[in-house]
């Protein structure tokens, strides 16, 4: 009894002294709800030392509906391989093989059935050959041929022919233009022939029709020498032999020089430079039949254009070719790259002073040439100083239109043939001739 009593008193005096001890807290800061908490989650944690916190799990977020959507498509989208069997052993007895081999069949049915309606059918996934259409085989030639590049051949050796200082002759102009056009048709489907392998990785050049297989090689070398062997004949026979030997060397020099040079040396770039310069002189040996210096000079224009033009080019294909594994300027030097870009740039103007020199124009076109020369000039200098894709690509779209303006300005400038042979300066031509033309 006396234990029970001491017990309670001890109590009553732990009751009492928690009541003063809260009355002085009380008179010390005011007393909140969140104060009570407090107190109450502290006489849970001391009186109740067996509890311990748990953690609520995490709920799962919520997914978007677009996402909800996403994921039943990718599943939709999902075929279900049929993995390999092993063939039956021969221990096996055969009943149980037989249960197998239904059980199998079942499954694939069941696994058919899973493939959506949308998924390609086992044959369409086999490879097959290409058929040829010959209603795509026009528009396959003409890729194989570069047609674009063809005719930007074609149009500069038209210009060399109406920059001759001869009277125009609408026949030799036109099988001029024509076996021109057939010499670089050829060139451009054997250098396609040779490239297949290179052009396979690379993105510019991947859909080619010889990289897709949409025409054998046979046939390509076919079409080749269905073009180079009468457009050389062409312009030797119908035109002159000096401009038939400028398209065969043009030929040899594209196929034979710059295009195994490519994965070999930076130099690929200046013996492409000189592959794209002789088509305005031959222009100009089919209209006169002799080489003279304004053949050299068109010849000149051409070849430091080519530098602005395909090095900014380059520049945005540095990948491209890293890939397929052509030594290119842009890619091993490009500080070279851009500084014979505006070198070449800078030399456009100097050239076009030399035109009214030789006396090929009058002196009205190097100062009305001036001011697309300059602008050239300072996109040239743009890239040489950015180095960007940028500065790259407004070079490159003002090198399009700068060539054709050029000649256009040249042709309208260029001197009168009346005046020439007034002075009796006719290449290979003689006063009398002159008169009878003049005639009419």
């Amino acid at each position: 009894g006396f234990f029970v009593w001491h017990l309670r008193n001890t109590g009553v005096r732990r009751v009492l002294c928690r009541f003063v001890h809260l009355y002085h807290v009380a008179d010390n800061r005011l007393i909140t709800f969140q104060y009570f908490n407090f107190l109450k989650r502290m006489y849970v944690t001391q009186c109740n030392k067996d509890l311990s916190q748990r953690a609520k799990p995490k709920s799962d977020s919520i997914v978007s509906p677009f996402h909800e959507l996403q994921q039943l498509d990718q599943e939709k989208k999902v075929v279900h391989k049929i993995s390999p069997v092993s063939p039956v052993h021969q221990l096996w007895s055969e009943t149980s093989s037989r249960n197998e081999l239904g059980e199998m069949k079942s499954a694939l049915k069941t696994e058919e059935s899973v493939i959506p309606v949308g998924a390609e059918s086992k044959e369409d996934r086999r490879w097959r050959e290409m058929k040829l259409q010959l209603d795509d085989l026009p528009g396959i030639l003409a890729r194989l041929s570069k047609i674009k590049l063809t005719a930007l051949v074609v149009s500069t050796a038209s210009a060399g022919f109406a920059m001759a200082p001869v009277p125009f002759e609408l026949t030799r102009f036109l099988l001029a233009s024509l076996g021109t056009g057939l010499a670089s048709c050829a060139a451009n489907s054997i250098n396609q022939f040779f490239e297949v392998p290179f052009d396979s990785n690379m993105n510019r050049t991947k859909n080619r029709p010889l990289v897709r297989g949409q025409i054998s090689p046979l046939l390509a070398v076919c079409f080749a020498a269905s073009c180079g062997i009468p457009g050389i004949a062409l312009l030797t026979a119908g035109v002159n032999p000096l401009t038939g030997a400028l398209g065969a060397f043009n030929i040899f020099l594209y196929t034979c020089c710059y295009t195994p040079l490519k994965r070999m040396s930076i130099a690929n770039t200046w013996v492409g430079a000189v592959v794209g310069a002789i088509p305005p002189i031959m222009g100009w040996t089919a209209a006169t039949g002799s080489l003279d210096a304004g053949a050299l000079l068109l010849g000149g224009i051409l070849y430091s254009w080519q530098f602005p033009h395909f090095n900014a080019l380059s520049w945005g294909l540095r990948e491209d070719y890293s890939r397929g594994g052509y030594c290119m300027m842009s890619v091993t030097h490009p500080g070279l790259c851009r500084r014979v870009a505006l070198r070449h740039c800078l030399a456009l103007i100097g050239l076009s002073v030399v035109a009214p020199v030789l006396d090929i124009t009058t002196w009205t076109f190097p100062i009305v040439s001036l001011p697309i020369n300059l602008y050239i000039s300072y996109l040239g200098f743009r890239f040489y100083r950015d180095a960007d894709r940028s500065s790259s690509r407004k070079l490159f779209f003002c090198s399009l239109w700068h060539l054709p303006m050029l000649l256009l300005v040249m042709f309208t400038c260029k001197k009168s043939v009346l005046k020439k042979e007034d002075k009796g300066d006719l290449p290979g031509g003689s006063h009398e001739t002159a008169v009878e033309i003049r005639l009419p």
